[in-house]
């Protein structure tokens, strides 16, 4: 006789996505359905709204009472679990990475989008991980592997991504029971049930046809059909007189800082290009590439007027409401947290104004006082989305404040810099146009990037054409790595550049 084995069932979800509901469905399905059945959770790290394990076992035989009552476990063990569903990539990543996914029996179940987490988003440079690596070491490490992007179907369902999930649980085959028994415990559930069953039915979909969702998508960036004269004039520019691999980051570049400035902004965008790329050296493709990008950046500054402007946008609006998923009889206020340094409020100012108030005088220091303490802004309310509006506003009069003298200064710097070495080494040229990526941010976190980067110009100064390009990339690898610098340090101590 064969013994009875029970079915294990590992949910890996995020506070918010409906973890638990899915837990209890299955154990729902499960004991409607002639099989004992037993849920545990156990609590993750608060990381991304906190991620928590749902561990389900579900044992044959409890309609016929000769069946003993099984003794099942309580969570999952390495190597031996049926089913694992993750709500998001990363979760599905960790499954692999503790050994709950095995490629002789479990079958790997996930959406494909991302919520990153938080070493992700603080990395000064770009921390996140690659979900095309994750995805093949998904791959490789389950005997069958369904993957798509779950939460999209959810918003286009009007539900939750729990339903997806046990919409493809039931079109992956794996468990012993029918659509409508499936369809039935949703019912049961009794809350949200036509868009529950919508989600289900488009998960269940999905995954029965795995060709249909993963068509390849285009990578091509959103159509830009301009009818502003300037702007047409701009895109011909690009189209004349920039190098044919230069012309998608520059078109991106003139789109960028048209939403930052305004078209005679982007113009001097294209200028600065020209003139950079007609100097001795300044024809070297990968160099070309890396200013495009980086200068874009650079002029792009976070200054106050584009952080206000950002705040108090449709877009940001309805991306709040679609993330606490509000509906539209739902009110909503959006409290921001303010606190801008008196540098900030000074160089905001036109230039010879903001200089003055950054004299240590009495002014200075009542003004510095009022900044210790940040203030909380209701962009939401009306009096609070004025505030923000006067102040995006002002990118009118951005030209004339000390903010953008400052930054004109150490872009022509910088600039300065790469001409130098492209005409004797276009690659130490290209490492130098990316020590960029060091500075962004606002605030405390841009003087911290900017004292970094300035650290890396006194270096480049100092040994010329001596430095190695390699040498160069490390430190600013280095610098990207620890916002304060500790990193930077250590790497200038091991290549002896103290």
């Amino acid at each position: 006789m064969v013994a009875l084995q029970p079915i294990k069932i590992a949910i890996l979800a995020m506070g918010g996505e409906g973890g638990g509901v899915l837990a209890d469905w299955i154990v729902n399905l499960g004991e409607e359905n002639g099989y004992f059945a037993q849920t545990t959770s156990v609590p993750g790290v608060a990381q991304r709204t906190g991620a928590t394990i749902y561990y389900v076992e579900l044992f044959p035989g409890a309609e016929n009472p000769l069946t003993p009552k099984p003794v099942l476990a309580l969570m999952p063990m390495p190597g031996d679990v049926d089913v694992v569903l993750a709500s998001e990539l990363m979760e599905a990543g960790r499954a692999v990475q503790r050994g709950f996914v095995t490629p002789e029996r479990t079958t790997l179940i996930s959406s494909t989008h991302r919520v990153y987490s938080i070493a992700e988003k603080s990395a000064m440079g770009d921390g996140r991980v690659d979900s095309q690596a994750l995805i093949r070491h998904a791959s490789l490490a389950a005997r069958q592997f369904i993957h798509f992007d779950m939460e999209k179907a959810a918003q286009e369902s009007g539900s939750v991504i729990s339903a997806v999930l046990f919409g493809a649980l039931f079109g992956a085959g794996v468990l012993p029971f029918s659509r409508a028994q499936f369809e039935e415990t949703i019912v049961r559930g009794g809350v949200g049930v036509k868009p529950s069953l919508r989600a289900f039915s488009l998960g269940a979909e999905m995954a029965a046809h795995p060709e249909e969702a993963h068509k390849p998508q285009s990578a091509e960036s959103a159509p830009f059909n301009p009818k502003n004269k300037q702007v047409v004039q701009l895109l011909a520019r690009i189209e004349h007189e920039f190098p044919q691999h230069t012309h998608y980051l520059a078109r991106e570049g003139v789109r960028r800082l048209i939403d930052y400035q305004d078209p005679a902004y982007a113009s001097l965008y294209l200028d600065r290009l020209i003139k950079l790329f007609s100097q001795q050296g300044g024809n070297d493709e990968r160099l070309q590439r890396a200013l495009v990008r980086h200068l874009a950046l650079w002029m792009s500054y976070e200054d106050t007027i584009r952080v206000a402007d950002l705040k108090i946008r449709h877009s940001r609006f309805q991306r709040v409401r679609n993330e606490v998923r509000a509906n539209d009889n739902q009110l909503l206020d959006i409290n921001e947290f303010m606190h801008p340094r008196i540098e900030e409020i000074c160089e905001t100012l036109p230039k010879n104004l903001g200089k003055w108030l950054m004299r240590p005088h009495w002014i200075h220091k009542a003004l510095r006082k009022f900044t210790q303490k940040g203030r909380t802004i209701t962009t939401s309310s009306l009096g609070g989305f004025l505030q923000l509006y006067l102040l995006a506003a002002w990118r009118r009069g951005r030209r004339t404040t000390l903010r953008y003298q400052l930054e004109t200064q150490r872009i022509e710097q910088w600039l300065s810099a790469v001409l130098k070495a492209a005409q004797t080494n276009p690659a130490l040229a290209t490492e130098i146009a990316q020590c960029q990526r060091v500075v962004k941010g606002y605030s405390d976190t841009h003087a911290r990037g900017l004292r970094n980067f300035q650290i890396l110009m006194d270096i480049v100064d100092s040994y010329g054409a001596q430095l190695v390009p390699a040498d160069l990339r490390e430190l600013r690898e280095a610098a990207l790595a620890d916002e304060h610098g500790n990193e930077l340090r250590k790497c200038r101590q091991r290549l002896a550049m103290e």
